[in-house]
């Protein structure tokens, strides 16, 4: 990818961010452009951080450790968005700020024992499975409570918010249906006094619907980077 396409489809997407934004009454400003690079290249995350983004998510480790060491001079915040297995926590929790789809307090407990003391908490999301979905992590929506609960008494980390991948839907009104299911439990938990703040919902497909319906982090990998290459680096 040239670094005058990724301009360009970063313009687009950020107008796209405002738009949605600006139709729930919101500021751009609210939302995080979280780019999703698994697959590509430190080089093309390094054009991106040159257009000014700061936020990387990455779902394979091993590339991702790799891209980490490469641009580590760079102040950038990387966050694992892919579905975590407990022999993989410790260089997770050793080397990224955030964990979107923590799903098992298992998972939870290992990432706090393993986090630097000298780092700051790390920060995550309980990724909820809205529909049942057998083929996605996440953990069912009458789950989530217990979950946050011993999340959150855990010392290494900071429970943030909620993230979720609902069924890829083309109609907008049902793209929105499933992420108000998120929002609703959301409120829930923060009516009982969990404090979350985070959002994290909407892709490429979907994530004007989900600014919509309140969500704060973004995770745009499509129509920033153009379809993934067809070797991906191992896990």
């Amino acid at each position: 990818m040239s670094p005058q396409n990724l301009a360009a489809a970063l313009s687009g997407v950020r107008e796209r961010i405002e738009r949605a934004a600006a139709r729930s009454g919101r500021s751009a400003q609210s939302v995080t452009l979280l780019a999703v690079g698994k697959a590509q290249p430190a080089q093309v995350i390094a054009m991106a951080a040159d257009l000014g983004l700061r936020d990387f998510g990455e779902s394979y480790l091993q590339e991702a450790l790799g891209k980490i060491a490469a641009l580590r001079h760079r102040e950038l915040t990387w966050h694992f968005v892919g579905r975590l297995q407990a022999n993989k926590t410790r260089p997770v929790a050793e080397s990224f700020a955030w964990v979107h789809a923590l799903d098992r307090l298992r998972i939870a407990t290992r990432l706090s024992e393993q986090r630097p003391f000298h780092a700051p908490p790390l920060n995550v999301c309980l990724q909820v499975n809205l529909a049942g979905e057998a083929s996605k992590g996440g953990v069912a929506p009458a789950e989530v409570p217990a979950l946050a609960a011993g999340v959150a008494a855990l010392p290494r980390l900071k429970l943030r918010g909620l993230m979720c991948l609902p069924p890829a839907e083309t109609e907008v009104a049902r793209q929105r249906a499933w992420f108000a299911q998120l929002r609703a439990l959301y409120e829930q938990l923060n009516a009982s006094g969990a404090g979350l703040d985070t959002h994290s919902m909407g892709m490429s497909g979907d994530f004007e619907a989900a600014i919509e319906e309140g969500a704060t982090v973004v995770r745009i990998g499509t129509a920033l980077f153009g379809t993934r290459p067809t070797t991906i680096a191992a896990q």
